[in-house]
This record gives structure tokens, C-alpha cells and sequence, in this order.
């Protein structure tokens, strides 16, 4: 998700400070480091860790900021269009969506079942665009239904630690 906000900024010319989840900073971090790696200035991309109150709030207020791009809950988005406010930085905000999916019984249900799968499971479920709202017209309703109880039974369980090629479906066996 930091590559959503950091791509556009980057092919623009602009300098990025990410301020991370507290919950979630190792892999921007490590994104950090990759960055750094493949060439990228010193600089030119800045992570900061730290929590909302703090850093996020300095960060949203600071005059030599001259944007600012959330993703988060519509709490959060209000006190940042707050802490913006004071000299009228840009402010872009996708706040509290629930990512519905749709799907009619036209649709190509090869498709759109391991689709719909994908939408909800991937990053566990940890993400904004999670599609965690699900419509299914009456008629593929079963179908579909199927489909992706399938598909989840077909997740592998693991440690995040472990490469997904090592990892161990979770059975009584292994508790």
C-alpha cells in the first residue's frame, strides 16, 4: 500500500516522508531499504515511525509539508483535515470503505469466484481494499458461496516468518 502513495509522488519529482502504522513498520522499512538499494537517493524517501498523536499529527501539520495522502479510518482523516488546515495543505483521504464486490449471474464465475477469494484473503484480510463486503445476485448465490468456502479451506496457515513454500496447513494434528 505505501507503493500506491510513493509511485505517484516519485514520478512527479516529489519527496516523500512516510509515516507508518505503529502497528505495521517493518515492511515499509525493509521497503526503505530496498529503496535504497535499487539507487534511490538518501533523502528522497523518509520513513517515520511512531504513533498517530505524535508523529502523524506533527507531520500533518508542519508548514513545509505541502500534501498529505491517508489511508485509514474516518477518525483519523478528520483530525488530519484538522491539523491541515491552519495553512491549507493538499489533503487526500480514502477513509473507512468497506471494498464491496459484486457478482451478477452473467459474470464469468471462473473468474470471479477466485476473485472475490483474492479480495478478502489476501494480506489476511489486512487491508483497506479487502473486499470484505461480498454481493452475489440470488441466482450464482450457492455457486458462489462454494467457491470461496473452497478457496478458504484451500489457504495454508502459517507463520508470517515462513516462506508460504514451507508452511504446514493447520489440522488437529499440529496443535
Amino acid at each position: 500500500m505505501a507503493a500506491w502513495k510513493l509511485a505517484p509522488a516519485l514520478a512527479t519529482g516529489c519527496t516523500v516522508v512516510l509515516k507508518v502504522a505503529e502497528e505495521t513498520p517493518l515492511s515499509a522499512l525493509r521497503l526503505g531499504e530496498i529503496l535504497l538499494e535499487a539507487g534511490l537517493p538518501a533523502g528522497v524517501v523518509n520513513i517515520i515511525t511512531g504513533f498517530g498523536e505524535t508523529a502523524g499529527a506533527a507531520l500533518a501539520s508542519h508548514p513545509r509539508v505541502d500534501k498529505v495522502a491517508f489511508t485509514g479510518s474516518t477518525e483519523v482523516g478528520k483530525l488530519i483535515v484538522k491539523a491541515a488546515a491552519h495553512d491549507l495543505k493538499h489533503v487526500s483521504l480514502e477513509l473507512g470503505g468497506k471494498s464491496p464486490n459484486i457478482i451478477l449471474n452473467d459474470a464469468d464465475l471462473d473468474v470471479a469466484i477466485p476473485g472475490a477469494a483474492s479480495a478478502i484473503f489476501f494480506n489476511h484480510g489486512q487491508c483497506c481494499c479487502a473486499g470484505s463486503r461480498l454481493y452475489v445476485q440470488q441466482s450464482v448465490f450457492d455457486q458462489v458461496v462454494e467457491g470461496v468456502a473452497a478457496a478458504a479451506r484451500a489457504v495454508k496457515l502459517g507463520p508470517g516468518s515462513i516462506p508460504p513454500r514451507r508452511w504446514v496447513p493447520w489440522s488437529p494434528r499440529h496443535s
